[in-house]
């Protein structure tokens, strides 16, 4: 892995999970040594809040998201929505997120994911800030809600659509996420950023989870974003050095950090 190019941004990693309570801050060391620079930490639901928010406070390089993920929405999320709605009261955060859609586990709250969805998109045009999307098993569904709400800009995170959906995400002015699942083998997301290029592309984790070939099926570390700039550089004929300063831009940008 090359380390002598510096400035990445990890974009979505829940670094604050259990996953890592025994070696966060070597892990997180180990990181900056190859090239990292900041963590953005993407909110889950209330139970984990508050062990996000102290990382946060532990490790300065550790940024916070706020928002409810579809997985957490029940029956009636609406505490769950007025504990995120209080949290944006309270102090600043640099998105909304992870939000969206999920209809690959479950569809029985569909209406309430639904529902949640638009509701945290709009807690993100009254505070002015980007968009963290899941969207698994559900991209058209989750372009279609971003295109009523045209204000909004963020990221597609762990996007894995087709070129058509990838291009229908960049037309409105969003940007996709992408970490390890560029490295899987029969993903397809290696012909979709040939097509597309890394103008709006920024990169991610996900870690603990989709670590990268050779670490597929392994935990994933904010250190093995090195393999997937490794990765689109194959992919897209452009230096290490240059995917870098193009996904570390367009993040700087997006969460104005």
């Amino acid at each position: 892995m090359q380390s002598q190019s510096r400035g990445y941004i990890d974009s979505h990693a829940h670094v604050y999970l259990p996953e890592f309570d025994q070696d966060r801050a070597e892990m997180l060391n180990n990181a900056l040594q190859e090239g990292l620079t900041r963590v953005i930490m993407p909110a889950i639901d209330s139970s984990t809040h508050e062990a996000m928010l102290r990382v946060e406070d532990e490790y300065p390089n550790c940024l916070s998201m706020m928002g409810l993920h579809p997985c957490s929405v029940t029956a009636d999320p609406s505490l769950e929505l007025r504990i995120v709605q209080e949290w944006l009261e309270k102090r600043p955060f640099v998105a909304i997120g992870e939000i969206g859609l999920d209809f690959y586990w479950d569809k029985t709250y569909t209406k309430q994911q639904y529902d949640a969805f638009h509701a945290q998109m709009d807690m993100a045009k009254e505070k002015g800030l980007p968009v963290c999307i899941h969207s698994r098993n559900a991209t058209d569904e989750c372009i279609d809600v971003v295109r009523q709400h045209p204000e909004v800009k963020g990221v597609f995170h762990c996007f894995s659509g087709n070129l058509e959906q990838a291009q229908a995400v960049i037309s409105q002015g969003w940007l996709l996420g992408i970490g390890g699942v560029v490295t899987f083998k029969n993903a397809g997301l290696d012909q979709i950023i040939a097509v597309t290029g890394i103008d709006r592309v920024i990169l991610e984790t996900d870690a603990p989870y989709l670590a990268p070939v050779p670490y597929r099926g392994k935990r994933n570390e904010c250190k093995y974003l090195g393999l997937v700039i490794e990765k689109l550089s194959a992919i897209t004929g452009l230096s290490y050095e240059e995917v870098t300063t193009v996904t570390t831009r367009n993040c700087t940008a997006l969460f104005g950090i």
